[in-house]
């Protein structure tokens, strides 16, 4: 099974476990929590990936480093994670978590271009605009290219939706050379 859908499936496990007891939110914390330590410390994540490491012992340090600070089943997700060999995908656990937190309260995360930088206000609009759009709510991760001159490109998902400037000067182009080779083939053929 590769990877994404081994994190897929143990991100859907820990989310159904979060709905019965903590919380969906609380588990996110616990997972953002440990993603954090993991990257903040590099010799623990080389500890736990380390194969000539027992469990047990990576299960201490995980318990110790963890108990007390997040929810009781959180941290038996953990360790059954380890016991089966898969702390290594923790951090697309977490990413898998996320979206499917995100499905969950009918959020969308949209990429936005932009010519220029929006103030808070112009955010806000593009941001309530698109929720209306998408029948979710947008949650918009803004950039700034100039070189789209105008207007805004918008990528959800798999979805492009460009009202650029240039896209629209580039299909004016198009649409007056082929007027204009459309004229010229007229005259042409009628002499």
């Amino acid at each position: 099974m590769r990877e994404e859908t081994v994190a897929r499936n143990y991100a859907e496990t820990l989310f159904a476990l979060a709905e019965r007891h903590e919380g969906v939110e609380a588990y996110q914390d616990a997972l953002a929590a440990l993603v954090g330590i993991l990257n903040e410390s590099p010799g623990l994540r080389t500890f736990l990936a380390t194969p000539r490491i027992a469990a047990t012992d990576k299960k201490a340090v995980l318990r110790s480093a963890l108990e007390g600070r997040v929810p009781g089943h959180f941290l038996s997700f953990v360790l059954v994670a380890v016991d089966k060999r898969r702390q290594a995908l923790l951090e697309q656990i977490a990413l898998s978590y996320n979206e499917l937190l995100d499905e969950h309260h009918k959020r969308v995360h949209v990429e936005v271009t932009v010519a220029r930088a929006l103030d808070g206000a112009g955010q806000r609009s593009v941001a309530g605009r698109l929720s209306q759009l998408l029948g979710r709510t947008a949650i918009p991760h803004f950039r700034v290219h100039p070189e789209i001159l105008g207007g805004v490109v918008v990528r959800a998902g798999d979805t492009v939706y460009d009202g650029s400037l240039r896209r629209r000067l580039e299909g004016m182009r198009h649409s007056l050379l082929a007027a204009s080779l459309g004229g010229t083939a007229t005259t042409n053929g009628g002499g």
